[in-house]
């Protein structure tokens, strides 16, 4: 008996997993998300774990490559959708590079509700999240601008359609951009 519990003991700790500073910033909780497949880009550069049945789209140019993903099993103001890419530019967390991303969101419609400098994946990050209205949807927006070294980043965007469970969704997209494992 004192081994099974033991055994049970080391499974929840192995299936906890801890909270990113991102998570812990917009007060998610964990999701669990069943039947994931590994999906790398392109240039394998990353990969991130996906729902096997969701609607994947891999992109590249010469300066990016992506993975675009969403659940199109439900409809848009139920759903959301995440865009990552590793973009191959510096990055320079500064005054005058959230400036330049609040002006772009700005020329956009978007007011920015939220911004923080944090580490995620181990690396300094900037997070925005802006709300507009997009297709006649309102909408949030999540873009995480993650520094992998001087010469590359990594965007991760999340957007949430409509007004029915916004911060749920956007916690749910959080745990899969959680999931994003840099190869490079």
């Amino acid at each position: 008996m004192k081994k099974r519990y033991l055994f049970l003991l080391l499974l929840i700790f192995l299936s906890c997993k801890k909270q990113s500073e991102l998570g812990k910033e917009l007060q998610c909780k964990s999701f669990n998300f069943d039947n994931l497949e590994l999906v790398k880009d392109v240039e394998n550069k990353f990969s991130i774990a996906i729902p096997k049945n969701w609607k994947t789209n891999l992109y590249q140019d010469n300066l990016q490559s992506s993975i675009f993903f969403a659940d199109t099993t439900k409809q848009l103001t139920a759903t959301f959708l995440v865009d990552v890419s590793f973009i191959k530019n510096n990055l320079e967390i500064n005054d005058l590079f959230k400036l330049k991303i609040e002006q772009e969101n700005l020329k956009k419609k978007l007011i920015q509700i939220n911004s923080k400098e944090l580490i995620f994946l181990e690396k300094p990050t900037y997070i925005l999240i802006s709300k507009g209205i997009k297709s006649d949807h309102l909408y949030q927006k999540l873009q995480a601008f993650i520094k992998i070294d001087k010469n590359h980043f990594i965007l991760a965007k999340a957007e949430v359609y409509g007004d029915s469970l916004t911060q749920n969704r956007l916690c749910k997209a959080i745990s899969l951009i959680e999931k994003i494992k840099i190869i490079q």
